[in-house]
């Protein structure tokens, strides 16, 4: 029987080829990229990739669970050290303002996969709406949290500003969008009893 592979060397290539797909996927799409390219790219042969990935889906799940974890670690240090709610929700806004004004910003991944896997019921959308659930539930407890009186429609506000400046921050003056982005935040946290707005969740 012939020795394995060490478990460190196997590990780097999975390394590899996740962040070299990760790369190319998020500049240029995922239809758009090949096998052939991602494993010439990440120097490893066919053979190893699919000792990995069984084949282009799973990495393409893969990819979209490591931006989840990223965006999960970029919300859990917002809320470290229990800070208060409020901070929070503008620390992670600073965050996510950070990332549109980031060089190579091509927007939101999760809206990019959504197009491009537009079928509810594939795994890649349901990945995404997952992602997107998650990130709901987290902003709309903050603000619960931060004693905002209708913090489900707060919450879907929340999101929407953000996808706004996801899509806007990658075509126009990135630092004017995340800007506004922060106001529109700064604005709806200085309404926490929602005074004026349409009655309603």
């Amino acid at each position: 029987m012939g020795r394995s592979e060490p478990l460190s060397r196997t590990s780097e290539a999975r390394s590899r080829l996740l962040a070299t797909a990760t790369r190319i996927f998020y500049t240029e799409g995922i239809h758009s990229v090949g096998i052939d390219r991602i494993v010439t790219e990440a120097q490893v042969t066919r053979a190893t990739l699919y000792r990995h990935f069984p084949g282009k889906e799973e990495l393409v799940l893969s990819y979209l669970d490591g931006i989840d974890q990223a965006a999960r670690d970029q919300v859990n240090k917002a809320q470290a050290d229990g800070r208060p709610a409020r901070e929070s929700l503008l620390a992670i806004s600073r965050s996510i303002a950070g990332d549109i004004g980031s060089p190579g910003f091509r927007g939101c991944a999760f809206l990019n996969a959504a197009a491009e896997y537009p079928d509810p019921t594939h795994p890649a959308h349901q990945a995404v709406l997952a992602h997107r659930q998650w990130f709901l539930e987290t902003v709309t407890g903050l603000l619960e949290r931060a004693g905002h009186t209708r913090p489900e429609r707060a919450g879907r506000h929340f999101v929407m500003l953000r996808d706004g400046a996801m899509a806007a921050g990658c075509l126009f003056d990135p630092d004017l969008i995340g800007e506004t982005f922060l106001h529109g935040v700064e604005g709806l946290l200085r309404d926490p009893a929602g005074a004026g707005a349409p009655q309603g969740k």
